[in-house]
């Protein structure tokens, strides 16, 4: 997983609240668990006017060009500004893949779904929790803005506007943790890999028969 410290991105504003994972990536992207190859799909539905299979060449298909993944002020963005319960729905992992994999690294919502926001976190998204009140506001500014970008620093856990004004969010101090250090849940157990294998050699030999 890679390492998230801080970006200066673009942001893209979906202006959509109860977005369920089925709209992120629709069932029929379920086929394959490589991690890649799933961005050209993303909201696959709302950003395209016909059917998407697996495999499809997404650049020649037709475009539905009202959808603000579309439209050419959000191309190259890297933080998505959404609304309530941001991931609801099945627990698809797919549905962050396909986030990461199109290019954010970075999502702010009023709140998310409880598995949704904890799979960010297992792939390298991180999600940002702020008020209602604020989030209006930078759907205001965002709109009011062609090129509205964010900084954001995790190891200080700021948001800062352009106007220079900052803001802070939370986060759980293991959660930082292994998003300043690109550490997933088996990159955290790697971290105790020579205990493991002390721990197996200890073991095969008090109980060998197990290892027949």
């Amino acid at each position: 997983m890679k390492a998230f410290k801080q970006i200066n991105g673009l942001v893209c504003p979906l202006d959509r609240a109860n977005v369920d994972t089925d709209a992120i990536i629709p069932k029929q992207f379920l086929k394959s668990i490589k991690r890649t190859g799933f961005g050209p799909y993303l909201f696959d539905e709302w950003r395209y006017a016909d059917h998407g299979e697996p495999g499809m060449d997404c650049s020649h298909r037709p475009l539905r060009q009202e959808f603000v993944l579309n439209l050419p002020r959000y191309k190259g963005a890297q933080i998505l500004l959404t609304r309530d319960n941001f991931g609801c729905g099945s627990s698809r992992e797919h549905a962050p893949w396909a986030i990461e994999d199109y290019g954010f690294q970075v999502i702010i919502a009023p709140s998310f779904a409880d598995i949704f926001f904890n799979n960010c976190y297992k792939n390298g998204i991180l999600p940002i929790v702020l008020p209602a009140a604020m989030v209006d506001r930078l759907f205001a500014e965002c709109a009011a803005n062609e090129g509205y970008r964010l900084s954001v620093d995790l190891e200080s856990q700021k948001i800062t506007f352009p106007s220079g004004e900052s803001l802070g969010f939370d986060i759980q101090p293991h959660r930082k943790h292994c998003l300043l250090n690109g550490l997933d849940e088996i990159g955290l157990t790697l971290q105790h890999a020579d205990e493991i294998k002390v721990f197996e050699s200890r073991h095969k030999a008090v109980q060998p028969w197990l290892f027949a």
